[in-house]
């Protein structure tokens, strides 16, 4: 993520810029809290670290115009100082706007593990909304996707926690992967937003040139949220929402689509997702079929491993295949109880 760093010693800005570049931010350099205003009105830059003592406007007073102002959304600021973190100097530092302090001489991971608390708070604040409202959006389109939706984010949940207590992947994701995946996976068609409504909503089976336009509800989805992880590049769910919108139509043998993506090639969260989506659409009642029972779609789904579906996952699904039964059940009661 791009990151201002605010601080009138060259040395100790340029130390500051090079473990940060290192870590593969963006570093932007402002000698005090005047340039830095300047730079945070010009610039997306929505993490600052600020040093205390600076002339023209120090970082306390940088801070107090931080949170007085507007700059698209809000700004976590890290104090740096060489006053020590006492009581007294953290009260002064909080009460003008700070989030975090770091001390100088800083030490590098502890200054990178403070970055990371910045990028996750900042993630939190657009994160659920975001999510929320994406997904209504494509829940307004189709009176069906809202139950589809629900159940399906809590089949994918299933699967990536078990996914991940492999040590294969255990130190490759992030240790929150299962619930971002249970975040973002009702975002796997937000594309179809842009299907139209003779294709979407469609009772009978879409001809071969109706399937080609459906299809596309991969590659808008995609489109859509790329965007927004080029605005908030250091935003992981937006990342995540998008390769699930990109790829959880792929077959791990190769034949699926937008790409064609095979085997490791279509990322884990991709994966994921298009057995939890397969399932639900299995055993759901749809216009155009009945609802199929658990054993047969659980057949489906064996017969498919290692086309269809990555052998891995299908592994999960049956070791979990209860917990996929309680859900439907639930789910089921629950909409009995609407009704």
């Amino acid at each position: 993520m791009r990151i201002l760093i605010v601080d009138d010693e060259g040395v100790a800005a340029e130390a500051l810029r090079l473990v940060l570049s290192d870590a593969g931010h963006e570093p932007v350099i402002a000698r005090n809290g005047l340039d830095a205003l300047a730079v945070l009105r010009a610039d997306h830059c929505r993490l600052v670290i600020t040093d205390w003592m600076m002339p023209e406007m120090d970082g306390l007073e940088l801070c107090r115009r931080i949170r007085g102002d507007e700059f698209g959304g809000y700004v976590y600021v890290i104090l740096l100082t060489s006053l020590g973190a006492n009581a007294e100097i953290i009260v002064e530092g909080l009460s003008a706007g700070a989030d975090d302090f770091l001390t100088k001489p800083f030490h590098p991971e502890e200054l990178l593990m403070r970055v990371r608390t910045g990028e996750r708070v900042l993630s939190l604040e657009t994160r659920d909304v975001a999510i929320f409202t994406m997904a209504k959006l494509a829940e307004s389109r189709d009176p069906e996707t809202g139950a589809h939706l629900e159940r399906m984010r809590d089949y994918s949940r299933i699967l990536a926690q078990d996914v991940c207590e492999n040590a294969e992947h255990r130190d490759r994701v992030e240790p929150d992967y299962a619930h971002l995946i249970y975040l973002t996976s009702p975002l796997h068609d937000i594309g179809k937003v842009g299907i139209p409504d003779c294709v979407l909503l469609k009772p009978e089976k879409l001809s071969d040139r109706e399937f080609e336009i459906m299809k596309t509800h991969t590659t808008i989805g995609a489109d859509t949220l790329d965007t927004a992880v080029r605005q908030y590049p250091g935003v992981r769910f937006l990342q995540l929402a998008r390769d699930i919108a990109l790829t959880h139509h792929e077959r791990f043998d190769g034949s699926g689509y937008p790409s064609g993506l095979a085997e490791m090639d279509i990322p884990l969260c991709g994966r994921i997702v298009a057995l939890a989506d397969v399932y639900d659409a299995l055993t759901s009642k749809r216009i155009y079929k009945d609802a199929f029972a658990h054993d047969v779609a659980r057949n489906m789904i064996l017969e498919e491993s290692g086309t269809h579906f990555d052998p891995e996952v299908v592994h999960s699904f049956v070791a979990n295949e209860d917990e996929f039964v309680a859900i439907s059940d639930r789910h089921a009661a629950m909409q009995e109880a609407m009704a």
